[in-house]
């Protein structure tokens, strides 16, 4: 599968002469749709060649092992297609993975103790400290008088706490997570994990996997077709984030460094996911300075805008991110600032005889946008072509990262009962 390299007769010659070189033989390399497909005879020789071809074609190329279709094209041409087969039929990989609650609540809590903070200085109430707690999120504020006020404007911003008072000191406020806000933080967590492992998985080239929830807090995972559990876990454990840059040039001077590999100092060089003439993802020159992170990312939803009814992505930052993106925007109106989606994933290499574990990172521009005005906390991307894409982007952004830690308390390696492609 195609991860930035090209997939054309050039890469088959080139496979050819990897697997002559490692003594498989293969019976079929071809490009198939997006992919180039190697049939060989049975498991082990698919085995040989991942070999053979993982440590040659480096990181522009996933190498999975699949069961491929086997139907002839003149049956394809009047309409026929492949029967659905599902593990019980071609093997492949089950995975029960655990989401941790614990971890979900206490980054979701950790959010809502910013909010509260920002809240207060907003409001310019004297306070002396916001802390996370046994009991919940508790507030100290140095005058009893401002307790109405406080209580309100909480409940404004943060409607989903419910807020409660110490007797014994009339400066202190709490600040609980309802079960019924616990039970939305857990299913939000699933779907966000389920979602970002479907994405993960798709670039394995797997067709007809299954990934759903089970229970309160477990997602199921089955993979048909997968003979490689090594390459399917480390895409389970991996991780992503996302980083709000400037833009410093999106044209000559992006094109120039990236024909040169001469980069000014004040920028680093990546590529935006839309192709630009020749086909290729287009260049982009993005300042060292981070604005804001995806740890700072609270949720993103996809509306149309409510001014001009275009598509449009809307963003939520904790404070602390929204202080800092105030800051920023406060300069630079009228300027591009781009969306960096940073994958990192974990694989597991041989170096001199013994298995090492290493990341594989990934940097692209998901998004470039015109700083519209002044904006902090909440914000919109906007300049988008279509609703489907405003949704893709906040999907992909909500998804970049998993909501929590799983653990994989189950994992079945079903031997297939086809023949191997």
């Amino acid at each position: 599968a195609n991860r930035g390299g090209v997939v054309d007769d050039a890469l088959v010659l080139r496979v050819r002469g990897l697997l002559d070189k490692g003594a498989v033989p293969a019976k079929t390399v071809a490009v198939e749709d997006d992919s180039l497909i190697v049939r060989l005879a049975n498991a082990d020789q698919q085995t040989k060649a991942a070999d053979a071809l993982r440590g040659e074609l480096g990181d522009d190329y996933t190498v999975a092992l699949n069961l491929a279709s086997t139907v002839p094209a003149w049956l394809e041409i009047i309409g026929a297609r492949q029967m659905s087969l599902g593990l019980d039929l071609q093997g492949g990989v089950h995975f029960l993975l655990e989401v941790d609650q614990k971890a979900a609540i206490e980054k979701r809590s950790n959010g809502f103790a910013d909010q509260v903070a920002g809240v207060l200085r907003d409001g310019k109430f004297a306070y002396t400290s916001v802390a996370r707690t046994a009991d919940g999120i508790q507030v100290d504020l140095k005058d009893p008088a401002d307790m109405d006020k406080v209580r309100a404007a909480i409940t404004r911003d943060a409607p989903d706490l419910a807020l409660s008072e110490d007797p014994a000191q009339p400066t202190r406020l709490v600040a609980r997570l309802t079960p019924t806000l616990i039970k939305s933080i857990m299913d939000g967590a699933i779907e966000q994990n389920r979602n970002t492992l479907d994405n993960r998985i798709n670039s394995l080239g797997v067709g007809e996997q299954v990934i759903q929830r089970q229970g309160e807090s477990r997602i199921v995972v089955q993979l048909p077709g997968v003979q490689d559990t090594a390459e399917a876990r480390n895409l389970i454990g991996a991780t992503a984030t996302l980083e709000y840059r400037h833009v410093v040039d999106y044209g000559a001077k992006a094109v120039q460094a990236a024909a040169t590999g001469v980069v000014p100092p004040n920028a680093r060089l990546y590529y935006h996911r839309a192709l630009g003439p020749d086909g290729k993802p287009r260049p982009i020159l993005l300042s060292r300075r981070v604005i804001v992170s995806g740890d700072q990312l609270v949720n993103a939803t996809s509306n149309p805008d409510p001014q001009g009814g275009g598509p449009a992505v809307q963003i939520t930052l904790n404070s602390a991110g929204g202080n800092r993106m105030l800051a920023h925007t406060r300069q630079n109106v009228g300027q591009l600032m781009a969306a960096v989606y940073i994958e990192s994933i974990p694989e597991m290499r041989e170096v001199d005889g013994k298995e090492v574990l290493s990341f594989r990172v990934t940097e692209e521009v998901i998004n470039a946008a015109t700083l519209q005005g002044v904006f902090g906390t909440n914000f919109q991307t906007t300049g988008l072509d279509s609703q489907e894409e405003a949704a893709d982007l906040a999907r992909l952004l909500r998804a970049g990262s998993l909501a929590a830690p799983m653990v994989i308390i189950e994992e079945r390696i079903i031997g297939p009962s086809l023949g191997a492609e």
